[in-house]
């Protein structure tokens, strides 16, 4: 058991929030709820799918990467914002996020353990963001999708303007389709992240790159994985229900 503001502070210290600018996402508690917590669920996105699941299985908070709450928003409790916050309130369930901290964090963030699962050997970053690195062998484009739909378990979109084989790439979990400019103009021709856009497909057409959209959030599952493990490593009672999978046999305490 611990207290709802210790698990906030433990957790903050471990990602360094505190000296993270975030314009994405108030980190930490958003949702107060009871004091003392038991029983933790988390998951990569609060929807009320886990908020159902959580009151199902009596937890006392749920952990998230994408929560309710940004900064500066104009919030009104309205639609699935008064159900959500109306499911948390009446259930006593404290709701945390954090967002940046665990995209960039160098040993539970996304970006590495998004490498970790694909056997990625990482070299460096290009930003904050975005990670570089390349496999034990240089593989082609058609296995780097197979690759990512067999471990991600959802539909890559891939566009391939080179036909080269792959020997680095660079990748950015989430929505990182924005920088792939700044991946083609450091001299990478492979760029992965989960979102697209239009304006993507012509960049790497112009720029000769193999882009992938794997899923925003199938690539962001590893964050919050290894933090339900760390917490697990402190004697909490955690249980990670991964909602981001089509394979249903992966519901729980998977990736």
């Amino acid at each position: 058991m611990i207290n709802n503001i210790e698990l906030e502070e433990i957790i903050n210290n471990k990602l360094k929030s505190h000296s993270i600018n975030d314009p994405y996402s108030i980190n930490g508690l958003q949702v107060e709820g009871k004091k003392k917590i038991s029983k933790i669920v988390t998951g990569v996105t609060i929807c009320q799918k886990l908020i159902d699941y959580a009151i199902e299985l009596n937890a006392d908070a749920i952990i998230v990467h994408h929560g309710l709450l940004k900064p500066k928003n104009d919030l009104k409790v309205i639609g699935l914002m008064s159900n959500r916050l109306r499911s948390l309130l009446t259930n006593n369930i404290n709701l945390y996020a954090w967002h940046i901290p665990l995209d960039i964090h160098l040993e539970l963030g996304n970006n590495t353990q998004f490498a970790k699962s694909l056997n990625i050997n990482i070299i460096g970053n290009l930003n904050n963001l975005i990670m570089y690195g390349n496999f034990n062998k240089i593989i082609t484009s058609n296995e780097l999708y197979l690759i990512l739909s067999n471990k991600l378990h959802c539909d890559i979109i891939h566009y391939n303007y080179n036909n080269n084989l792959i020997n680095e790439l660079a990748w950015c979990t989430g929505s990182g389709h924005n920088y792939i400019e700044l991946v083609a103009r450091s001299g990478i021709n492979c760029f992965v992240t989960g979102n697209i856009s239009e304006n993507t497909i012509y960049y790497s057409q112009e720029y000769k790159m193999n882009f992938y959209a794997a899923n925003h959030d199938n690539t962001e599952v590893g964050g919050i994985y290894a933090l339900s493990n760390w917490l697990k490593n402190k004697n909490l009672d955690v249980t990670f229900i991964n909602l981001s999978t089509k394979n249903n046999k992966n519901l729980f305490n998977k990736f």
